[in-house]
Order: C-alpha cells, then structure tokens, then sequence
C-alpha cells in the first residue's frame, strides 16, 4: 500500500478495509498501474489507475466493458466503481472467474493449444460483429452503445500510431514512426476502405481468460473502431508468436479456422492490408527497444541491426 493505492481506495471504496495489495503481472506501460486488492471482509477487485492522470483512458475502457458486457459477445469483467475525473483516473472490477491464458498456454500440450487458439479466434470474431457505420475513437458510451469521435480509417489508425510514441521508452528508433506514419498515408485509399468494426487493440495472452466454455477479454483501454484485418493480425503475433519467431503453423491455423468459422470467413482485403499492419505493430518493439534489450540475453547492438534490418524489410513490402 502506497500513498495513491490507499487515496483511491479511500474515494472509491470509502466504507471498506484493505487487507492486502497484490501486483497484477508484468508491464511496460508506465501510463498505467494496476493492482488486485484483497478487502478484509473477503471481497476483493482489480483496481487500474492511471498515473498520468489522462482519464480517457478509462472511459474508453468502461464504455467499452458495458456495451461488450450488455451485447454478450464475449465475457468481460464486471464494473464495480470508475470516476475518469479523479485526480487519479480510476478503474474497479471485479475479479474474473477463469485461468488466465498465459497460465492455462504454458501447461498445454499442442492440441490443447489449438482448441485454445479457435476459442480465441471465436472470441474475436464475435467482438468484431459489432460493427458502425464510421470508423473512430471511443469517447464515451453505455450498454446500448458506443459514442465516437469519427474519422476517416487512415486517421484513426495515425492516432494510434501517435498512442504508441507517447509510451514509447526508447527514441533509439524514434524516426520509425514517422516513416511508418508515412507509409499509412500513401495507402489511404486501401485502408478507408475497410469494414468498421469495434476492435479490442491489445490481445494479449494476459488479457485474456478461460470461462469453461471459451474465451473472455481484458483490458479494453485501447479499444477503438477500425479494421478488424488489424486486431486479426495483431492477435496472431500477440497471442502466439515471439520477438524473433512467427507462431507455429497449425496454432495460428486453429485461431483462423475459429475465426472464420464464428465471422464467416476473414474481412475483405485481408491479404493487401496485412503488410502495412506488419509494420504498424513492429512500432511496439522498437519503441521499447531498451526493454527488450534488458529482458533478452544478447548483445544490445546485435539486436539493435536486427530490429533496425526486420523494420525495413517491413517496411519495403508495403507497396
């Protein structure tokens, strides 16, 4: 307990005593923090604040959490309290029921990840068949809907791309998202085109868990509506490749049979979008360049040619 942990509790739960203060996992997004407390009378919640005190964040996540909740896509965790305007943004839900992914994958054997993997294309497919009208950035909502700030696809994928600069720990490789920028433009009229569709943005295995009969999401603060070519793509490498390796063949076949079987096949113009997509997503590795070279046993400069070498082949397949 620390002097913000125990002045949100106080705001947020002002009639009920902390037993204990638990860390969530590992993260490298410093905007963020959260913590699972444990309540002496037995109750306990997840608490995410933000500790830039940018509370949109966490109406992003909130509005996205009661609309997925009310449309019963997939399982979600339960809003217990959230106030955006606090001096500390603030987030409470309550603790899910189901193994954590990154758990429940390292015990698994190679079938059992497979069904695993089509649960997760399941899942996601059934988020994606929340579709708009526009593309946009989530401002706001309740379980009947969703309130955007709209624009054009291109733009709002710029937007992200800027998200991901301002987390970015390391400028080692800062002039990557301006040419990645660059290269989003040029293929504006291929990207506007695409479905607009309401997209979780991280999938990662710690956001996700097991409910017993599939496969529910977590942390919804970057959710935004776009192309689901892109959360597709994204996910595939999130959930079962690494940094230097793709995901095996028959995983990542699993996750798109589940997919295409839930959606009815992959989005329009999967295959030409996907490039510039490659590149977009390898922005959330160079931009935490000095954490992968603290994490990774490996000379700093060797993995340094092979990020600056991996970005430019990425970069050149863009057409």
């Amino acid at each position: 307990m620390d002097e913000q942990i125990a002045s949100v509790l106080e705001h947020a739960f002002p009639d009920r005593e902390a037993d204990a203060v638990h860390p969530s996992g590992p993260s490298w997004n410093e905007k963020n923090r959260t913590v699972k407390i444990d309540f002496a009378d037995g109750w306990a919640t997840y608490l995410k604040m933000a500790t830039d005190g940018d509370g949109s964040r966490i109406v992003r996540e909130r509005a996205a959490l009661a609309y997925v909740g009310e449309q019963r896509t997939v399982s979600v965790p339960t809003v217990l309290v959230s106030d955006s305007e606090w001096e500390v943004p603030y987030l409470a839900t309550v603790p899910v029921s189901g193994q954590n992914l990154i758990h429940l994958w390292s015990n698994a054997s190679v079938s059992e990840r497979q069904k695993v993997a089509r649960q997760v294309g399941e899942s996601l497919a059934s988020v994606h068949s929340l579709r708009f009208e526009n593309h946009g950035h989530i401002v706001g909502g309740d379980g009947d809907g969703i309130e955007l700030e709209t624009g054009p696809w291109t733009d709002v994928l710029i937007d992200t791309i800027g998200d991901m600069r301002t987390v970015a720990s390391s400028d080692r490789f800062g002039h990557y998202f301006d040419d990645v920028v660059s290269a989003v433009e040029t293929n504006r009229e291929l990207l506007d085109d695409a479905s607009a569709a309401l997209l979780h943005g991280d999938l990662a295995q710690p956001n996700c868990f097991d409910t017993g009969g599939g496969i529910g999401f977590l942390d919804w603060e970057i959710a935004h509506v776009g192309d689901p070519v892109r959360d597709i793509h994204r996910t595939q490498e999130l959930q079962f490749g690494s940094l230097r390796a793709d995901a095996p063949e028959e995983i990542v076949s699993a996750f798109n049979d589940g997919y295409r079987e839930q959606a009815g096949g992959f989005p329009p113009g999967f295959e030409t979008r996907r490039p510039v997509y490659d590149a977009v997503r390898f922005l959330n590795h160079t931009g935490v360049f000095d954490k992968w070279a603290e994490f990774l046993d490996e000379p700093r400069e060797e993995l340094a040619r092979w990020m600056d070498t991996e970005m430019q082949r990425r970069l050149a397949e863009i057409s």
